[in-house]
């Protein structure tokens, strides 16, 4: 897909999503463009930001997971130059709304709450990898939870399905669960268990145009952006 000259084409996983759009009337006053959301899925489906690339569609910019950014890089999708850590991100989990806090604080309560759930969800990105693979191996309870538990893909976000009734209890970066709405009890994992990931900016290598793509990461970095990251439930790099 091509792109016009007086847009800026952004792709972005879903973690940076709600401080992406806060800070959005700053990036078009920054670059003078129209800035165009082009996806904010990261999973595996075709509208989602690895098919997209392959694809060969248009982004300036792509925000993802660092592991995910240095595989797009690898696979020269991504421009290695002025690739950096724009903020960081804590796993947590959420319930429906009206459900009591499950009042987890520790290991043993989280192992306690997930046995006791009936049906419980994770994504298609970096949290929800962690949870099938890690989490709940180290919990010593993946035989009793894994079958029990739900992949939301398709760009859709764990804390939608809970608000629909589906779940009782979901995990996914803590910035992709606040905007929610119908959710409670947002809690990040205990701090033996958490994993806090970073999140970068790299530069589309089919970019039509670098100069404003490397002046946005650049602000992303900047103290004028770190409150809407910081409100966005992310910790911002701030360059010092």
């Amino acid at each position: 897909m091509s792109a016009t000259t007086n847009e800026f084409r952004v792709m972005t996983s879903g973690a940076f999503t709600a401080a992406y759009k806060a800070l959005t009337p700053q990036l078009e006053k920054l670059t003078g463009k129209t800035v165009v959301t082009v996806t904010t899925s990261i999973g595996t489906g075709d509208t989602s930001i690895p098919n997209r690339l392959k694809r060969g569609e248009v982004a300036d910019i792509v925000i993802v997971a660092e592991g995910v950014l240095r595989q797009f890089i690898a696979d020269g999708l991504v421009l290695a130059e002025d690739a950096t850590t724009i903020a960081r991100s804590m796993m947590g989990f959420a319930v429906p709304a009206g459900t009591p806090d499950p009042a987890v604080r520790t290991a043993d309560d989280l192992r306690r709450a997930l046995l006791a759930a009936k049906a419980i969800g994770y994504s298609a990105s970096e949290s929800g990898r962690y949870f099938t693979t890690e989490l709940v191996q180290r919990l010593g309870i993946a035989d009793e939870v894994l079958p029990k538990s739900r992949l939301i893909g398709g760009g859709e976000r764990v804390g939608t399905v809970i608000a629909r009734g589906e779940l009782d209890f979901g995990f996914q970066q803590i910035s992709e669960l606040l905007p929610v709405q119908g959710i409670a009890h947002i809690t990040p994992l205990p701090p033996e268990l958490q994993k806090v990931s970073s999140f970068m900016a790299g530069i589309g290598a089919n970019s039509p145009d670098r100069e404003a793509a490397s002046k946005v990461i650049a602000f992303l970095r900047s103290a004028e952006a770190a409150k809407a990251i910081a409100d966005s439930g992310l910790e911002p790099a701030i360059n010092r």
